[in-house]
């Protein structure tokens, strides 16, 4: 009963190592990650593309409520999977962060420190008692002094940099397809194409809906975020090959409304 006990300390407890040195409580929030739908990421030489399954649960739900990518600053944004409100805290800690560094030094905050202060303030979530993890990861995109970087952010607030990457749902499948598309010199119309071949590798269904997918981009030579309307998503899919074929009847399967 003892040995019992303590295994249920360390499983609760996010302050609490197990004997095999794991924080479960951290592995447990990394596992909500993965029922979120799937978000992608893309680095070119020509900018940064982000693209993220959005697809709504029911006919019912409005498409547009359903929020993926988000907009940090003129030259950053944000992709998420995961919980919803996990997500929407963060997002709104990472702009504060991007318009704090505007206003006190007088110029854009750079992606891979933006990125940094956000796992920072993750990490802290990891090592207080009476709180648990973020239970999302974030894509960070952006340019830094003209050159597109491309970061991961994870529940125990570790930053990683990537060329390109997948977060969310068969994570594995995703990353696959982006590493057999993937090459250094890729254009900003061939990450939309890779992004957008990785994402449809996330489903089961055949083909992507317009409405289903957000999709933005972030240009190297005018530092600007993008988000690209239903009808460029339309247009895009029609083009490359991922079109759905036909409407299904919106049932799509998918996670709780908590997760995104």
């Amino acid at each position: 009963m003892q040995g019992q006990a303590q295994q249920q300390a360390y499983d609760r407890g996010i302050t609490i190592f197990s004997p095999d040195g794991r924080l479960y409580q951290v592995e447990y929030a990394r596992e909500a990650v993965k029922r979120g739908t799937a978000s992608v990421g893309v680095r070119t030489e020509e900018g940064v593309v982000l693209a993220a399954d959005k697809r709504s649960r029911s006919e019912l739900m409005e498409p547009a409520s359903v929020e993926k990518l988000h907009k940090i600053d003129d030259h950053v944004g944000i992709a998420s999977a995961g919980h919803v409100a996990d997500a929407r805290q963060l997002i709104d800690f990472a702009r504060r962060q991007a318009q704090v560094n505007r206003l006190r030094y007088g110029e854009e905050m750079g992606i891979e420190t933006l990125t940094k202060t956000v796992t920072d303030h993750i990490q802290q979530y990891t090592q207080v008692g009476g709180a648990r993890p973020f239970g999302v990861a974030l894509i960070v995109g952006g340019i830094e002094d003209g050159e597109p970087r491309l970061f991961e952010t994870d529940p125990s607030g570790t930053p990683y940099e990537w060329k390109a990457l997948s977060i969310g749902a068969n994570r594995a499948d995703v990353r696959e397809r982006l590493e057999e598309g993937y090459s250094d010199d890729l254009t900003i119309e061939e990450g939309i194409e890779l992004a957008l071949a990785a994402l449809a590798e996330s489903g089961d269904d055949e083909g992507l809906e317009p409405d289903g997918v957000g999709l933005a981009t972030i240009d190297a030579a005018d530092e600007t975020y993008v988000d690209h309307d239903v009808a460029s998503v339309e247009s895009y899919l029609d083009e490359f090959g991922h079109l759905v074929d036909d409407e299904d009847d919106g049932d799509a399967d998918g996670d709780d409304a908590s997760d995104e």
